[in-house]
């Protein structure tokens, strides 16, 4: 579900609370972030898209000051991110965070100590109903919902999430959203990374990562205005549809109708020909899962060729 902003979506006065410049991070002879430039802004949430590995949780680590940038300058409030300018961010990490063996309520009271903030039950009454159970027994969307709650305790002017809603069920990433969404109508700054295509309506504006670069950033509209695919339209789709993927194209089905996540339509007609079918071949907008292979496509043909992988221990 889509919220819309209070603000009516005026986003270029705000201020930045937390900017990359020119941003890279090396792991020896692995790039895992490459010259990033983002910001973000009070009141805005800002999705982080990417598939696994392709550097969202190294910039998320390099932006709270867990991880030196190999190059160029994270700034948090205006300053380095240190122990001031963190005490004012709330961190979801995907390992969540939280200490299993002890209740939420134990939980929720150490983080609210190490901020100087007072308890207060939690405002999720999900949570509250849970309160003296151990983290350990519980579901997912709620250990999940309870480190929400921890990153809130001391309501912070920027909240950073790694993959908040990986793994849980439908009607939990909605009310997820829903707290993502409250945090930054009270005013904080929201980065939110997923590889959840579908999550992108619920964000102000995107930024788009592929092996460690930033290859789209902007709102939904505008990154998905200026793309097209192919529409591949004939009464033999089965055999149409082996022979594009023959021809390794990215072709997936709507209906009966095939899409090709490409703009140019000489290798879909060309693969066609080859195989004896008569089809129509048109250029349509592309949706954003379309764009997001679009996007990926061409970051792979203009990147260098990629070094080795650091070793599996090490972050990404």
């Amino acid at each position: 579900m889509r919220h819309e902003r209070r603000d009516g979506g005026q986003l270029g006065c705000a201020m930045s609370v937390a900017t990359a410049r020119a941003v890279s991070r090396r792991f020896g002879g692995f790039t895992a972030v490459d010259s990033v430039d983002l910001s973000i802004r009070r009141g805005e949430v800002v999705g982080l898209l990417g598939a696994n590995g392709a550097g969202k949780t190294t910039l998320i680590r390099m932006l709270l000051g867990l991880l030196a940038p190999s190059a160029g300058t994270i700034t948090l409030f205006g300053g380095p991110p240190d122990r001031a300018a963190r005490a004012r961010t709330g961190y979801v990490p995907q390992g969540l965070g939280l200490y299993d063996d002890l209740t939420v309520r134990a939980n929720l009271q150490f983080v609210a100590a190490a901020y100087g903030a007072a308890w207060q039950t939690p405002a999720d009454p999900g949570v509250a109903a849970e309160v003296d159970t151990v983290v350990s027994d519980l579901p997912l969307g709620l250990r999940r919902r309870t480190a929400f709650a921890a990153a809130l305790a001391h309501r912070p002017e920027l909240l950073l999430l790694d993959e908040p809603t990986s793994g849980v069920d439908a009607v939990a990433r909605a009310q997820l959203w829903d707290t993502i969404r409250g945090a930054a109508e009270s005013g904080a700054a929201v980065l939110v990374s997923t590889h959840y295509l579908e999550e992108a309506q619920n964000c102000d504006r995107l930024a788009v990562m592929r092996s460690g670069r930033v290859v789209a950033d902007g709102p939904l509209s505008e990154i998905v205005g200026g793309h097209s695919v192919l529409a591949v339209r004939t009464p033999d789709w089965p055999s149409a549809f082996r022979a594009l993927e023959d021809a390794r194209l990215p072709v997936s089905l709507a209906g009966t109708d095939l899409r090709v996540a490409s703009s140019d339509p000489r290798p879909a007609r060309r693969a066609l020909a080859q195989a004896g079918i008569d089809a129509q071949v048109s250029t349509v907008p592309a949706s954003f899962a379309e764009t997001f292979v679009l996007l990926s496509t061409e970051a792979a043909t203009t990147a260098p060729p990629p070094a080795r992988r650091p070793d599996e221990g090490m972050t990404r």
